[in-house]
């Protein structure tokens, strides 16, 4: 994976401290993701820009995991603060107890790039949220990559 990410969140997390976000949105981390999360832990990518939908995106930033999100000056980029924003946005299924979709980073203009877990648990694929035409209960994605890996390699 050919990345460099500027000003990385800190502090980077813990083995621990992921287990624990896994448990409490019942999903599994691929472990190219999570191998990222380890070694950096969100920030700006110097590559920021790709293409979907005959579409140019731009990274902002990655988001990362924090233990006490609000005693740090990045926690509005911690994963579970963007949840607890938009996570009625991100389902369609009122019952879900977890994650189907996990922003991972937030896109310019307000749209998400997510691992898009609602086809395959084991094997995420990668989607922009769309946080014009999405509503409650209603998400619209778009599919970008089949891999994490897979999508660093799209950036440009």
């Amino acid at each position: 994976m050919q990345i460099k990410i500027e000003n990385p969140i800190l502090p980077i997390p813990n083995e621990e401290l992921l287990l624990e976000e896994e448990k409490m949105w019942r999903v599994k981390l691929p472990f190219d993701y999570r191998d990222f999360l380890l070694n950096t832990n969100g920030g700006c990518p110097d590559k920021k820009e790709f293409r979907c939908q005959n579409h140019n995106y731009m990274i902002e930033s990655f988001l990362c995991i924090l233990q006490n999100s609000e005693n740090r000056e990045n926690g509005f980029y911690d994963i579970d603060v963007v949840l607890s924003q938009i996570e009625d946005r991100l389902t369609d299924n009122e019952d879900l107890v977890g994650c189907e979709l996990l922003p991972i980073a937030e896109l310019f203009a307000g749209d998400y790039l997510c691992l898009d877990f609602t086809k395959n648990a084991d094997n995420p694929s990668l989607c922009i949220w769309d946080h014009e035409k999405s509503d409650e209960l209603e998400p619209v994605t778009y599919k970008v990559a089949d891999s994490f890996s897979e999508f660093i390699t799209l950036l440009e």
